[in-house]
């Protein structure tokens, strides 16, 4: 069992192989510090599945120089120019399938649904787990989820600055959390990396990026374009309302998953964490994060809903991929553990 690598330790993982022209373009942009040609900014605009592997992974990597980075890019190149028309291309590709995909609604309409368990279990993956999964699938799971855990909290923070008030103090309040109450060893991402290692996982930041399919890759992306962009502020906190409020049920499931299994202290001790931060979390949010949000600018809650929404939806493919593959007693990931 690999020991744990600190969460806060700075290594930057590799390049992951390109899965298509678009994820080649920015790989060689990066590297060689050289301008995609148009053809690939067109060709992001009018890609046939804007969910698919090949501009998912691009967009995953221009986003992970916002966070570590790779071994073989120049720190610079984060906000380089030269990268500017193909994010921009890869961001509005993504973005307007979301639109056309989530319905408008309302926020309490939105979170009216996320407060309701849902009615057949046997689409839910933590209920599986709980009752279902073995071992492997738990290991394929945090395989997945170490995409973001490995960083939770980071993309929700850079709303921080964008909001003012009870919605500002009430994110900070959540955020102090996430972060360990000032404690680096309650850190959250290194409550995960504790996780991994009881799962006998490679603990080192990105070491699953190369086996995540493009609906993992896609629901990391989501809150991280959401973070990054002023514009998209009330969907980022629609975003981090949804998951805190869903976050506790299922967290409690994976906590049954990981007893049941024998997966370890450490792999339980992660979800029982969350099942009483974030029954709390979800009252804060819901009252003062998004109910502060909406008081002070209240035209953002279409947005609101929307990042609720995306995030279901998201989630649901995520969902839909993992427990086909389970129940045909194949490996969810592209590359098997």
């Amino acid at each position: 069992m690999r020991t744990p690598e600190p969460a806060g330790t700075l290594t930057a993982p590799r390049l992951p192989h390109a899965r298509g022209p678009l994820s080649d373009a920015v790989a060689t942009a990066l590297t060689t510090a050289r301008p995609p040609q148009q053809r690939d900014v067109l060709r992001a605009h009018t890609t046939e599945d804007p969910y698919g592997d090949d501009l998912q992974l691009a967009l995953y990597v221009l986003y992970e120089l916002h966070y570590r980075g790779f071994d073989e890019v120049p720190d610079d190149m984060e906000w380089s120019p030269l990268l500017a028309p193909l994010r921009a291309a890869l961001e509005q590709t993504f973005l307007r399938a979301l639109h056309t995909d989530v319905p408008a609604r309302t926020p309490d309409e939105a979170f009216a649904d996320l407060l309701v368990e849902p009615a057949d279990p046997a689409g839910s993956v933590t209920h599986h787990l709980e009752h279902d999964g073995d071992l492997g699938q738990l290991r394929e799971y945090a395989a997945l989820r170490s995409l973001y855990h490995l960083k939770e909290a980071d993309p929700h923070a850079w709303v921080i600055p964008r909001l003012h008030g009870r919605a500002k103090a009430g994110m900070v309040a959540i955020e102090y959390d996430e972060f360990g109450a000032g404690r680096a060893e309650d850190v959250h991402a290194q409550l995960f990396a504790d996780l991994m290692a009881d799962l006998g996982l490679d603990t080192a930041y990105g070491r699953y990026t190369e086996a995540a399919p493009a609906v993992a890759l896609a629901t990391v992306n989501l809150m991280t374009l959401f973070g990054l962009r002023r514009d998209l502020r009330g969907a980022l906190v629609g975003h981090f309302g949804c998951v805190e409020v869903t976050s506790s049920p299922g967290s409690r499931r994976l906590a049954a998953a990981m007893r049941r299994t024998g997966a370890g202290p450490a792999a339980e001790r992660f979800y029982t964490e969350h099942v009483a931060a974030d029954a709390v979390h979800e009252q804060v949010v819901r009252h003062e994060v998004v109910g502060g949000l909406l008081a002070e600018e209240p035209h953002l809650g279409a947005d609101v809903a929307f990042g609720a929404d995306a995030t279901v939806l998201l989630e649901d493919r995520l969902t839909a991929h993992l427990l086909d593959a389970w129940r045909s007693g194949r490996s969810a990931l592209r590359r098997p553990l």
